[in-house]
């Protein structure tokens, strides 16, 4: 794992300045990549490519990058790994290629020598971002792997320089670099808790979506003039499996996972440098772990952390399935001195506003794991493939109610509750209110009505799960003028009657790309430290693909096929219990420890200053928080995140 950078400019600029941009923006790197790190300068074209490198395969100096084809013709930056690249090499080298090293850096160039870009990057198994400059063509080619495991911005600065990276912190080194907030962006960002592809908090910079490729000649640059394709398309590749779903038995169905996922798995533990495992004790992680240790004899490293609060404590249960399987396991309790620590550090890492509070045990036990191991393997995408979000049959249950009133009522419904502010609801609701609470509606009546109304005013089931699992806000938003949903989820179009198959869909091209795997990544590599996810592989998402729903959710249970699998390696009473995700108790820390920090944020004259926030909005959340009648803490960790980084940043 590594971090690249790059830049193409059409400013005459001498070839020392050239060098020492470069050099600047790798070094903004150095964390994604600590062993090594180089550059690349061309200066009639003006064109530049950085690289910070994580050794992982081929340890010696025939790994270094940026690395030139042995044509001469290619130029490569290359973050993440090809997992298949020796059956490449091989086939490469009954072509005729000759290879110097052991990298797979290496294999890539020869093969796009030979195949072309789209053609090569179809046969590579791997997570990778890489940017590539044709010296003949004199064409930049940026390109990211098919879940988007690996980031990649890329977009311009103010003097119309085009620049690209792994993180955002490389291209602020741009002199001049002057990027205005993105406010579309940033009301995305506070109804999600991460800001969707292919936005960014920056006006002009944007994500490489997940399967794309990126060309830019150098005659186009002035005109900002790219051409983007898709090479591979989650979308498409779930909407083939509808299509032609699995018919085979159900013990077929768990043999081939099985044997899809191992080896998935035994690919990823190929590596010149140690590797180990990430343990919650639930079913993704514990499966990962399983089939890692039914490969080798040696005890493989397992690592997990614990809270003091019970009820966000997994390590018991990774404890005894660690020791089940034989584990050498690792574990660390978490205090919040812990997290306090960590947060001031948080909007450099993330270096966009980002506010999954399990941003905090990831790096905690990221940190911990690179202690003993340089390669960590997780169990991220079970939950998207398998349907096992406990959000999945709670937001079936309100499409279905929701759904018994005809469009055009609960249309009107959801204008007229949501033309009302929460105050005025909440005294036309007052006879309702026991009835709510019932139900276990949270928070105030009028605030649970007017919720109502934006969950009644979707037509189709893909905009209704993006509203139904999005926060909610003030009347108006936290942007003046500025409120939404991200446009992918109308990408769910004509899945009305899969809603399980939908809602998986969804989270693949959004919740898992900018939120999980943004997580992971940045959390990971801020200590040096790789991260696989053996669940992504892109033919084991194929194979989930055509899964029908009986085999993903069976009487109540949801992932039942993977737990069949899993229950091959470990037993059942190990694994059931209720699910309870990778969180912190932020909205305790938020009343008690790190209020102090909370409140120096939100203070009304730093908002009024700032003068991007509704502060009245903010104070009122803050306060409803702190008097204990509601629980914000999703919401206001989301404004704490943004108004960290921008304090940080701007």
């Amino acid at each position: 794992m590594c971090g690249i950078a790059g830049y193409i400019t059409a400013h005459a600029l001498p070839l020392s300045e050239l060098k020492e941009i470069a050099r600047r923006m790798t070094v903004s790197l150095v964390h994604r990549g600590p062993d090594d790190g180089g550059i690349w300068v061309d200066e009639k074209p003006g064109v530049s490519l950085g690289h910070r490198r994580l050794a992982v395969l081929d340890l010696s100096a025939l790994g270094h990058q940026p690395m030139i084809s042995a044509d001469g013709r290619y130029v490569i930056v290359y973050n993440g790994e090809v997992y298949n690249f020796r059956g490449l090499q091989r086939e490469l080298e009954d072509m005729g290629h000759l290879f110097r090293g052991g990298s797979d850096t290496e294999v890539i160039l020869a093969a796009v020598v030979e195949w072309g870009i789209q053609e090569a990057v179809q046969r590579f198994v791997g997570m990778f971002a890489f940017g590539l400059w044709d010296r003949t063509d004199r064409k930049l080619y940026l390109v990211r792997d098919r879940l988007g495991i690996k980031p990649l911005y890329y977009g311009w600065a103010s003097d119309g320089t085009f620049l690209f990276g792994s993180e955002l912190k490389a291209f602020r080194t741009w002199p001049g670099f002057n990027n205005p907030v993105n406010l579309e962006a940033l009301a995305l960002f506070f109804r999600h808790n991460y800001i969707p592809a292919p936005y960014t908090i920056y006006r002009h910079i944007r994500k490489l979506p997940q399967g794309s490729i990126l060309v830019l000649s150098q005659c186009d640059v002035a005109d900002r003039n790219v051409k983007l394709t898709t090479y591979w398309s989650v979308e498409d590749v779930w909407k083939q499996g509808i299509r032609e779903p699995w018919c085979g038995t159900d013990k077929d169905a768990a043999d081939t996972l099985d044997e899809a996922l191992g080896k998935a798995v035994r690919m990823r533990l190929v590596a010149d440098v140690p590797v180990g495992a990430f343990l919650s004790g639930g079913i993704d992680s514990s499966l990962v772990a399983a089939l890692m240790q039914a490969s080798t004899t040696k005890p493989v490293r397992t690592f997990t952390i614990g809270f003091a609060e019970s009820e966000y404590d997994e390590a018991p249960h990774a404890r005894a399935v660690a020791k089940h399987l034989g584990t050498d396991h690792t574990e660390l309790y978490v205090t919040p001195r812990d997290a306090m620590e960590l947060i001031p550090k948080i909007p450099t890492l993330w270096d966009e506003p980002f506010a999954d509070s399990s941003q905090i045990p990831t790096c905690l036990v990221s940190q911990m794991t690179r202690d003993h191991v340089t390669v960590a393997l997780s169990g991220d995408g079970g939950d998207e493939l398998f349907s096992g979000y406990t959000r999945y049959p709670e937001t079936l249950r309100l499409w279905k109610m929701a759904a018994h009133l005809p469009g055009r009522i609960r249309r009107r419904a959801a204008k007229c509750l949501c033309m009302l502010s929460p105050e005025v609801l909440d005294i036309i609701g007052m006879p309702l209110r026991p009835i709510l609470r019932r139900l276990g509606a949270p928070g105030p009546t009028g605030r649970v009505l007017h919720r109502l109304g934006e969950l009644s005013g979707p037509d189709t089931f893909g905009e209704f799960y993006g509203w139904a699992n999005s926060h909610q806000l003030p009347p108006g938003g936290l942007v003046p003028g500025k409120d939404g949903v991200s446009p992918a989820f109308a990408r769910a179009s004509g899945l009305d009657k899969t809603p399980w198959s939908a809602m998986s869909l969804l989270d693949l091209i959004t919740y898992l790309p900018d939120d999980i795997l943004t997580k992971v990544d940045r959390a990971s590599m801020a200590f040096g430290l790789e991260a696989r996810a053996p669940v992504l592989d892109h033919r084991v998402v194929a194979l989930a693909a055509g899964l029908p729903a009986a085999l993903k959710v069976r009487n109540g249970e949801r992932k039942w096929l993977l737990r069949q699998v899993l229950y091959r390696y470990v037993p059942r009473d190990l694994i059931e219990r209720t699910k309870m995700g990778f969180g912190v108790p932020v909205g305790q820390w938020l009343r008690d420890p790190l209020r102090e920090w909370a409140e120096n944020l939100l203070d009304e004259k730093r908002l009024h200053r700032q003068g991007v926030l509704v502060s009245d909005a903010v104070r009122c959340l803050w306060t409803e928080h702190l008097s204990g009648r509601c629980n914000h803490q999703y919401v206001l960790w989301s404004i704490l995140m943004f108004q960290a980084w921008l304090e940080t940043w701007q």
